[in-house]
């Protein structure tokens, strides 16, 4: 089948600029053969007078003067057999090749006008196939010099030009050329075009998948040109994609919302930023002072100021929140501090919340587990007895109610890799006997330790006693054989939401079991750390409030703002309180 060779747009700019090149969904239809490359009409690229990039004009005529060289031949190649490659084709290939690795010295070197010089002597070339690498060298080359005034201009029209020939040839952009094209779009201020050639290549499917960069040119152009509702529609085509937003992304979305009056979705933005990112960059603590300092944000009402109704939504999902809407009326007060060690905000005197993980995240958690406990169970030899991960639930039920869990094997083992090292009980019984003494309620914590481990205790007569004391007061639980004793001291302190003293990393039950932002905010509340310094005991609670954008049952905010130093107490924080 005859392949009919692609028409060439014409190179005008200005009927390019105005042209809206076909979707790419059009352009890749099914029912007619699409060619790879474009090979442009002429045949003097050799010849080519390159002005701005002399050194690669002299390897494209070395090119050109080997491939129509008359030196004689050896009557080997004057014979030539017609299944071997043609020399034209082969200087051809040549000739692609240089020209791609000249484009990538100019994308090192940013020199556009050098690269948009080898792309037009290559169009007006008859042996160059231009393929999708060289379009996409091209175009991120413009886009990358959109930072230049001087250069800005020149970038945008031959962008469009380039990316407009790439398209009616047949080439399908990929997603990095997808987002060159894109920014520049943007940068033109031209937020429809940027999003329909994303909206383009989503509808293609393939290898091709948009990110969020791709997005990012035409989400943040509708919010610099206050098109709230179109800025909306880009957010829902990402979150149908499947890509989160970022800071950036979210601060943009907040910033149009409040200067469009829309304060409702300024509510939910300033809960995405909550969730995403805890401490906010000086950019965004701006668009923050701005709404609340706003008419606009005075005459919101709010849900009334139910304390009662308020704390319990707050404490349902896991404290610092209720989630329920804009609390009391009249003007914001905001002010500008810092936040005490122990949690007081120093401008209002209200106490920062430890957030903790909601209910619903700490089920599926905890479900989790038991999923994972039982497929382990399953696994196993059926020769080999195991007791069921539900004996291990039924005794806490009967002996919970527990402050703190303890992963007996980490502490045991820790710094003990010398000649003479084992599992130090000492070290165990003075975390037992530290975790007592700091219960207000006088509390033992629960040990879990594998019964391989404590038969040998056992066997110690330097240890027995206080090896059976804590079986028999319900200190100490034995693992079976066969089991991952990490499942069950993980499921505990998930069970009754308390601290879970150990220094493993828990590296691989984030990657099983939940999603690493689950996990960590799970760890920052729950995790105690510990050391001994020369036989003393040092335990590293958790921190006492949440260094994250918080919303108290009685109407305010505080806002955390990103520290250089990292120093907490110097940290500045967005105090925001009603009057009434």
């Amino acid at each position: 089948m005859k392949l009919n060779k692609p028409p060439l747009l014409c190179s005008s700019s200005s009927s390019l600029l105005c042209a809206d090149p076909r979707s790419l969904c059009e352009t890749l239809s099914p029912y007619r053969p699409i060619p790879r490359r474009v090979k442009v009409s002429s045949s003097t690229l050799a010849n080519a007078k390159f002005v701005t990039l002399k050194s690669f004009a002299a390897k494209f005529h070395l090119c050109s003067s080997m491939a129509t060289s008359d030196h004689p031949r050896s009557r080997h190649h004057r014979d030539e057999s017609p299944t071997k490659p043609n020399k034209k084709k082969k200087a051809s290939h040549n000739q692609e090749k240089n020209l791609l690795v000249s484009l990538h010295s100019c994308s090192k070197s940013k020199n556009l006008s050098a690269a948009l010089s080898l792309y037009d002597a290559a169009i007006a070339s008859g042996d160059v196939r231009l393929s999708q690498q060289h379009f996409q060298s091209l175009l991120y080359l413009c886009s990358a010099s959109l930072g230049d005034p001087s250069l800005q201009t020149l970038a945008i029209n031959h962008g469009f030009q380039v990316f407009e020939r790439m398209v009616s040839s047949g080439i399908s952009p990929n997603e990095a050329s997808v987002t060159s094209m894109a920014r520049l779009a943007a940068a033109k201020g031209d937020g429809d075009y940027a999003f329909k050639v994303v909206k383009d290549i989503v509808a293609v499917g393939g290898v091709s998948v948009p990110r969020l960069r791709t997005y990012a040119p035409a989400l943040l152009c509708f919010c610099e040109r206050l098109e709230a509702e179109k800025g909306y529609e880009v957010e829902e085509h990402m979150e149908a994609s499947g890509i989160a937003l970022e800071e950036v992304e979210i601060s943009s979305l907040l910033k149009v919302s409040a200067a469009t009056g829309r304060e409702n979705k300024v509510y939910r933005y300033l809960h995405m930023l909550r969730e995403c990112v805890g401490f906010v960059s000086e950019e965004t603590s701006k668009v923050i002072e701005e709404w609340f300092s706003s008419e606009k944000a005075s005459e919101v009402s709010g849900i009334g100021s139910d304390v009662e109704l308020l704390r319990a939504a707050a404490l349902k999902n896991g404290g610092g929140w209720h989630g329920l809407g804009w609390v009391g009326e009249g003007k914001w007060i905001l002010k500008k501090g810092n936040v005490s060690a122990d949690g007081e905000c120093l401008s209002c005197g209200e106490h920062l919340a430890c957030v903790d993980t909601n209910e619903l995240e700490t089920e599926n958690f905890v479900n989790s587990l038991v999923a994972l406990a039982v497929e382990r169970k399953a696994k196993m030899n059926s020769s080999e007895p195991m007791e069921d991960f539900s004996e291990f639930q039924e005794w806490l039920e009967k002996h919970g109610d527990y402050e703190a869990i303890l992963d007996g094997a980490n502490i045991g083992l820790y710094q003990q890799n010398f000649v003479d090292g084992g599992f130090s009980l000492p070290q165990l019984e003075a975390v037992v006997k530290e975790l007592y003494n700091k219960s207000g309620n006088k509390k033992w914590p629960l040990i879990l330790l594998h019964k391989k481990r404590v038969n040998a205790l056992l066997e110690n007569v330097n240890h027995r006693n206080v090896v059976e004391e804590w079986i028999s007061n319900d200190v100490l639980y034995t693992t079976p054989p066969g089991s991952n004793d990490d499942w069950y001291w993980l499921y505990a302190a998930a069970k009754f939401k308390c601290l879970l003293v150990t220094n493993d990393e828990m590296r691989d039950h984030i990657f099983e079991l939940l999603s690493t932002s689950f996990f960590q905010k799970w760890k920052l509340r729950h995790q105690v750390r510990y050391t001994f310094v020369k036989g003393s005991l040092k335990l590293e609670m958790p921190p006492p409030f949440s260094v994250v954008i918080q919303e108290s049952e009685k109407g305010s905010w505080h806002v955390p703002i990103t520290c250089k130093d990292g120093e907490e107490s110097l940290r500045n924080w967005i105090c925001v309180t009603r009057q009434s």
